[in-house]
């Protein structure tokens, strides 16, 4: 798997009720955002910025559960 770049993350404790944690990331020469519930970092949702469009990222699994973990790290 290549590797990814996160550039930016966001926590935020006041998304509709439920906190949540947003990570902004380019892999692949692409840039992606994904957001998982900061309580239990069960993933929400995740998409692909391609010109000015967004659409839903198709990320392997191995990806999804690294990137949470380098964001446990660093909460």
């Amino acid at each position: 798997m290549e590797s990814y770049e996160i550039k930016h993350m966001i926590i935020d404790d006041d998304f509709e009720g439920d906190p949540s944690v947003t990570a902004e990331f380019t892999y692949d020469d692409k840039d992606y955002s994904i957001t998982f519930h900061k309580t239990d970092m069960e993933l929400m949702n995740s998409w692909m910025f391609a010109s000015d469009t967004t659409l839903p990222a198709n990320l392997p699994d191995a990806m999804i559960e690294s990137i949470r973990e380098d964001i446990k790290k660093k909460m």
